[in-house]
């Protein structure tokens, strides 16, 4: 991106807002010759009519207009988008209002008679800034929507909404990743998610078990020689994209000491990501108790620790129900109704196994419920043989929180299986229009949704 625009140089565009008709021409000619698409506005109120949040571009403006002028100008469009670069184009003596627009949000401003070539090349630093942000709010977009791949990261609690936020983050960052988290949480798609969001996503991917080989061959498979013909050394095959180790904790001391010269070679910003995912279940030990503390630190100075099913709170019965109607579609058959006892008990369930036990749990309860026997209770209490006080976690909530999580889903059901009739909800429910609204609103349940 030093010597153009960058990969987006065909459809970043350049607003031109000068009220005297030959200046934004000019302008106007020299830019495109640079490759960006211009367009022209004889007037900052021109401009706004056609200026949007999540413009593809930039701005070029006059500071001395008739009617409104740059720096109102200027205001405007930081209200509608803060982050949208604006080069304001002032004359001699104006440098103090330049500076004031500079303070107001302006990217930069240059003063007549300017240089041709300078103008470009301030474009062009706009131009990446804005592509950097508008690749940002993409992919905050899809991990909101939970498009592609975050589909599969799905739920509203704030523990969720943090690690969407965490994998965004770290994803476009060049460090090496450390994941923790219990069993079944989810670490390996999360790995898979931090490659996906971030600069290497083009580039290759390469899972490896830590645990499932001896030392020899674990030395052998990432460092090499491979005595297999024209296979490469982990190392090797993933240069320049990202190599997820599983298992991290079982990698010997001598091998770690290894992997850790690797990474120190490799300098900053790693060609190739190390992401390492530790998969500890002994009571009381940590990864940091299985590596040494160079490599450990190293490696955690960008760390995820998944979250427990059990600290999710609502996002327990969005699951159950969202594995429950994948399974019933399945088997061709309805989906269990979850009444408020059992919606409780999902609740309160310790979740020893988390993601991938729920996904059990509503497996067995669609089949027990097309033969129309058992509970989800009993199926709680089937994987927790050892104590009847299992199916029950320590980690209590107040009953409010319990009443509310259950309001929430009950509301969603029955919104899904009427369509959106408000009115056939209403009648089911036995709840007034406006409670139903204002039940809604508050848990961010939307009509159009279920249309």
């Amino acid at each position: 991106m030093t010597d153009g625009v960058g990969p987006m140089s065909q459809t970043m565009k350049v607003a031109i807002v000068d009220d005297e008709q030959d200046m934004r021409q000019s302008i106007s000619q020299w830019l495109a010759l640079s490759g960006f698409d211009t367009e022209t506005y004889g007037s900052a109120e021109d401009a706004l009519k056609a200026l949007t949040p999540d413009f593809p571009g930039v701005v070029v403006s006059d500071i001395k207009m008739p009617g409104m002028d740059g720096m109102g100008f200027l205001k405007r469009l930081m209200s509608v988008d803060s982050a949208l670069p604006v080069i304001m184009i002032t004359g001699h003596g104006d440098v103090p209002m330049a500076v004031e627009a500079m303070q107001v949000g302006a990217f930069d401003f240059l003063e007549k008679p300017f240089n041709p070539d300078k103008m470009t090349e301030l474009t062009k630093r706009a131009a990446n800034a804005r592509r950097l942000t508008l690749d940002n709010r993409a992919l905050r977009r899809e991990l909101s929507d939970g498009t592609g791949l975050m589909q599969k990261l799905i739920g509203a609690s704030p523990v969720m909404e943090r690690l969407r936020e965490d994998i965004l983050d770290l994803g476009q960052a060049d460090g090496h990743v450390l994941i923790e988290g219990e069993t079944g949480t989810g670490k390996t798609l999360v790995a898979h998610a931090l490659h996906a969001v971030g600069a290497k996503a083009g580039k290759k991917f390469v899972l490896f078990s830590c645990a499932a080989h001896d030392e020899e061959t674990l030395a052998a498979r990432l460092f090499g020689p491979m005595e297999e013909g024209g296979q490469l050394p982990l190392l090797e095959e993933a240069r320049g994209g990202t190599l997820v180790l599983e298992d991290i904790e079982a990698l010997p001391q001598p091998l770690q000491a290894r992997l850790l010269s690797w990474m120190n070679e490799q300098g900053t910003p790693a060609e190739t990501r190390i992401v390492a995912i530790c998969n500890l279940q002994e009571a009381g030990r940590t990864c940091e108790d299985a590596l040494r503390p160079d490599l450990f630190y190293r490696l955690a100075a960008m760390k995820i620790t998944l979250p427990p099913l059990r600290q999710r709170g609502e996002d327990i019965l969005m699951l159950f129900q969202q594995f429950s109607e994948q399974y019933a579609d399945e088997y061709g058959c309805d989906a269990p109704e979850v009444s408020a006892q059992e919606a409780a008990q999902l609740l309160q369930a310790p979740w020893p196994g988390n993601i991938r036990q729920l996904v059990n749990i509503a497996e067995r309860a669609v089949l027990q419920s097309r033969r129309g026997a058992g509970t989800i209770a009993s199926l709680l209490m089937a994987d927790n043989e050892e104590s009847a006080e299992m199916t029950v976690t320590t980690e209590g909530k107040p009953l409010k929180e319990y009443v509310e999580h259950f309001e929430r889903m009950l509301i969603d059901n029955t919104m899904r299986r009427h369509r959106g009739s408000i009115v056939n909800v209403m009648e089911e429910l036995c709840l007034p229009r406006r409670t139903l609204n204002e039940k809604m609103a508050k848990y961010g349940l939307q009509r159009s949704d279920y249309l």
